[in-house]
């Protein structure tokens, strides 16, 4: 009798030892006529609260690890007021809910949905966002997973006064996947982070789809942006992944590189727009299998840019193909394998795929005229036909600039640029 008395014991003290936060969790019913906010404050860790269709007074604060499920017609509407819904425990899950009406300071960081620094790993997912001066605010939340959410921003008189769709601070590996996002300023904006991926998301009718401000060891994929100031925009970035992206009819550039190395741009397509890619003090990136077509300029190469590689990139039908004022020689090849230009008329009598002679997309004139607009006024004149000729003659009168040794006779193979997005949009 005694040994079984102790092992009675023993096994009641395990038991009493054990967390008992998720054993009594439960779903809990929340109706529009209750206070949603006394309802958190009461809820125990790991409760569901299901929200009944209705409208739910905002702003909240959420201050433990809950579930807040909602489903059609679930509202919780901010008033104009600081945070719609705040979240500053781990683990938290935000799903199925309308959130609108944040308030307006950029200053005091309003947003529909605000991830707090303790707000580890916290899902926002299959959301609606509508009027927020920042949809999704991920101040400082490691491993946070935003995914699903169509998000509305407000537009500001001023654009510079809108908030972006989300806005990711500090949040190692933190993932913004699958959202639709349309109006406010940028679509995604990411400032002082790492380890982050992207992916999935479409975004319209903002400043910049995709920014990127000081965020390292990141992934930036299968991202659409369409009709934008600009598509994707990396700035004071390293070691990035920016793959099968696609941007359509974005008004300045598609693709943008400032100060940003060691990066791999591979698989992504630009259609239409000013610049389909300008690159600024980049260095030591690979830029392979991408579809630079119809811009004004297919990619603009300024600013002492270092050890990049250019190949099988396909260049279709830009009014100039490639903009590079400088005098140094630019090798755009690698491994016998350069690019594909549509005005590159030229030969493969060995049949290997590749042209017989190199390929320069600019000349002395073109030189000329980006050094000193008014030359235009010279294009159709004799001698600059006659200097055309002589260049085509003699390649040691070029003034350096891209060279091309290994051009393509076919375009490479870029399933990005055939995507439902562009063939939609044409």
């Amino acid at each position: 009798m005694m040994q079984a008395w102790r092992y009675r014991s023993g096994l009641l003290g395990a038991l009493l030892l054990l967390p008992v936060g998720p054993a009594l969790a439960s779903k809990v019913e929340v109706s529009p006529g209750d206070n949603l906010q006394a309802v958190i404050s009461a809820a125990a860790a790991g409760d569901v609260l299901e929200l009944q269709a209705g409208v739910y007074d905002g702003p909240v604060h959420v201050d433990r690890p809950l579930t807040l499920k909602g489903g059609p017609g679930v509202v919780v509407d901010g008033h104009g007021q600081g945070r719609t819904v705040e979240v500053t425990s781990p683990s938290v899950i935000v799903d199925h809910l309308v959130v609108r009406n944040s308030g307006r300071s950029l200053d005091r960081m309003d947003a529909g949905i605000f991830l707090d620094q303790a707000a580890v790993n916290a899902v926002v997912r299959n959301n609606t966002m509508e009027d927020n001066l920042v949809g999704v605010y991920v101040h400082g939340a490691p491993g946070a997973l935003v995914q699903g959410n169509r998000i509305s921003g407000w537009i500001a008189p001023n654009l510079n006064d809108s908030g972006n769709g989300v806005y990711v601070w500090n949040a190692p590996g933190a993932k913004i996947l699958d959202n639709n996002i349309t109006g406010g300023r940028d679509g995604i904006f990411v400032n002082v982070s790492r380890q982050n991926v992207f992916s999935g998301n479409q975004m319209r009718g903002v400043r910049i789809a995709i920014h990127y401000m000081y965020a390292n060891n990141s992934e930036v994929s299968n991202n659409v942006s369409i009709g934008n100031h600009d598509g994707y925009v990396i700035m004071f970035s390293d070691h990035l992944t920016v793959r099968d992206n696609a941007s359509f009819g974005d008004r300045d550039h598609g693709m943008l590189f400032n100060y940003a190395n060691d990066s791999q741009i591979e698989g992504n397509a630009v259609r239409g727009g000013d610049q389909c890619v300008f690159i600024y003090n980049a260095n030591k990136n690979r830029f392979a299998h991408n579809w630079f077509e119809r811009c004004s300029i297919g990619v603009h190469f300024t600013a002492g840019s270092e050890r990049n590689v250019m190949t099988n990139n396909a260049f279709i039908s830009n009014r100039t193909q490639v903009k590079y004022v400088g005098t140094r020689n630019l090798e755009w090849s690698e491994g016998g394998r350069g690019n594909y230009w549509s005005d590159n008329p030229a030969f493969d009598l060995r049949g290997h795929g590749v042209a017989d002679l190199a390929y320069r997309p600019n000349d002395l004139v073109d030189q000329v005229v980006w050094r000193y607009p008014a030359a235009k006024l010279l294009l159709n004149s004799p001698a600059v036909q006659v200097l055309r000729l002589a260049q085509s003659a003699f390649p040691n009168l070029h003034p350096g600039g891209v060279v091309d040794s290994f051009p393509l006779m076919k375009p490479p193979d870029v399933p990005t640029a055939h995507s439902s997005a562009f063939e939609r949009s044409d």
